[in-house]
């Protein structure tokens, strides 16, 4: 069997890090068909859409995405085309898996929680204006039925992974009407999971928790915003950005992509760390059902994070982008890789 999988390389070092997943994947054995559409001020520059339509149109065809960053203006310029993305798709259902990889120095070791973050609304509906000038107003939107849906997932998800407890996580001590419908569902859906325990924390407490005691937390279930901040400040717990997977998932399609910034000042170097993309690529074999696949190139991404010989610089090695993949796609390929049993949806 060949899967089509729509890429988008995205700009800074996106073509390079997406390269390397690429590769890393294609190791496995496993046969792809890479649609491969730019995004963005690139996309722009050629076609006039930031979106092309012939991006749009793999993503109905083969309803499963691969992408590295892409460079989102700060106050102007065009839309983030991750927005744009999770909202033109459904992608309703964010999910980003914090577990440290081996020989990673951290604070906290041994951290194994999920951050499940609702995709489509909140204060990234974007719907803002000036009112008058120097006055703008931004509205947020949270609806019962994508507070309900989100729940929905999250429960679902625990119980499939075999995971014991979810916190919603709000700010409704403030706003009573939107994060109070918001927990609303949530408690509503926990009634259906009678095994699965449920808490709740306001929001800006939980990022004192997470920094004092983080394995207090299972998943975490939250909006967009809290959603976007809290995730960042988990990948925190366990090496940064550059190591953290992520997943889109909707009814009509699921993108997976690393979820750390373009990095124009080192694009083209071949010093960028792959490994946000490679593990992401992990997620979307385990989507795919492709289980062996995905415990191979786990053990093999952890394989060469315990040996520590051939890491990147902001790992503190000398190792390039492509030395890099090299290494996992040798792991990959060796016969005296150790890949552990681990339950059959193990995350990255």
């Amino acid at each position: 069997m060949t899967y089509k999988i729509t890429l988008i390389p995205g700009d800074g070092i996106g073509p390079e890090v997406t390269s390397a997943a690429v590769r890393v994947l294609e190791a496995t054995g496993l046969k792809f068909e890479w649609e491969s559409f730019a995004a963005g001020a690139e996309a722009y520059e050629k076609y006039k859409e930031y979106i092309p339509k012939e991006l749009n149109e793999s993503i109905e065809r083969t309803r499963i995405g691969l992408k590295g960053p892409v460079t989102t203006p700060i106050g102007g310029g065009f839309s983030s085309i991750n927005v744009e993305l999770r909202k033109r798709f459904e992608l309703y259902a964010n999910v980003r898996p914090i577990r440290n990889l081996p020989g990673v120095h951290t604070r906290y070791p041994g951290v194994d929680l999920v951050v499940v973050r609702e995709n489509t609304e909140g204060l990234y509906s974007g719907i803002e204006h000036e009112v008058v000038p120097g006055v703008v107003e931004s509205l947020k939107i949270i609806t019962e039925k994508a507070s309900t849906r989100i729940s929905k997932f999250a429960f679902n998800y625990a119980r499939k992974m075999g995971r014991k407890k979810i916190h919603s996580i709000h700010k409704a001590n403030i706003m009573k009407m939107s994060d109070g419908l918001f927990i609303r569902c949530s408690r509503n859906i926990s009634k259906e999971y009678p095994e699965i325990i449920y808490g709740e924390h306001i929001v800006d407490n939980t990022c004192m928790q997470l920094v004092m005691n983080p394995y207090q937390y299972d998943i975490l279930l939250l909006e967009n915003l809290y959603g976007d901040i809290v995730s960042d400040l988990c990948a925190g717990l366990v090496g940064g950005l550059g190591l953290a997977p992520g997943a889109n998932i909707g009814e009509r399609a699921s993108i997976f992509e690393a979820v750390h910034g373009s990095a124009p000042d080192i694009a083209g170097k071949n010093i960028a760390n792959p490994t946000a993309v490679i593990r992401s690529g992990i997620l979307m074999l385990r989507h795919l059902d492709e289980q062996d696949a995905a415990n191979r190139v786990k053990a093999a991404v952890h394989h060469v994070y315990r040996e520590g010989k051939h890491l990147t610089r902001d790992m503190g090695g000398t190792t390039s982008t492509s030395e890099f993949a090299d290494k996992v796609v040798e792991a990959i390929h060796s016969k005296d890789l150790v890949v552990p049993a681990p339950p059959v949806q193990s995350p990255a």
